[in-house]
């Protein structure tokens, strides 16, 4: 495993993109404050991975001002949480996958993280579990939808055809009859910008 980590973070600085890995939780509480200082503004994307590392009660403590949408008190504010996040200082999201050649798949519903990943936000911290880890950008396309987006549907219960039974069915998954989630497919090869990306991979089993 450690050779292969060293392998993909070779792979992201090839890309522009800094990798860091972490053995353990007091490593990424370590890493993450390098990469967030204090005083910063911050959105995050939704994201089971960054719950389990309580990465929002993380930034606060340091103060942080994080534009977290799930503290919003209407679907309208939720939105604008979201825009605004996608533009602050930095923005904070989880890959579907990993492939270890160096490229991360995401999935997005309404376009946010895709935007505040790949663009409006100044800088990005992408963090991931190594069970995110797949050998090609094939079988991260693959893994993101045919088996993350089944388990973040059931989690949010949203009626998607693939809610029951995992299997995804791109080509007839659309409103009204079904509430999608992979509207956009966002495919990270590199990044243009000289020190605008980190990703910080956690050696531990996180989200889906």
């Amino acid at each position: 495993m450690q050779e292969r980590i060293a392998c993909l973070i070779a792979h992201w600085q090839k890309r522009n993109i800094t990798g860091i890995y972490c053995p353990d939780r007091a490593a990424f509480e370590q890493a993450l404050s390098e990469a967030v200082p204090a005083g910063a503004h911050a959105g995050i994307s939704g994201s089971v991975t960054l719950q389990q590392l309580d990465v929002v009660r993380g930034l606060q403590s340091r103060g942080v001002h994080v534009f977290d949408p799930a503290k919003a008190a209407s679907r309208e504010e939720n939105l604008a949480v979201r825009r605004q996040g996608a533009q602050a200082d930095y923005y904070l999201a989880s890959p579907n996958a990993v492939a270890e050649s160096g490229e991360m798949v995401f999935l997005s519903a309404y376009g946010n993280r895709t935007a505040g990943i790949s663009y409006a936000a100044k800088k990005t911290v992408i963090i991931t579990g190594v069970n995110k880890l797949v050998p090609t950008l094939q079988e991260a396309l693959q893994r993101a939808r045919g088996y993350a987006t089944p388990l973040n549907c059931k989690r949010l219960s949203w009626n998607t055809p693939c809610f029951s039974d995992g299997i995804c069915r791109e080509s007839v998954c659309f409103l009204p009859e079904y509430k999608r989630m992979c509207c956009q497919v966002l495919i990270l090869e590199a990044e243009a910008v000289k020190g605008r990306m980190t990703v910080i991979l956690v050696d531990e089993t996180l989200g889906f």
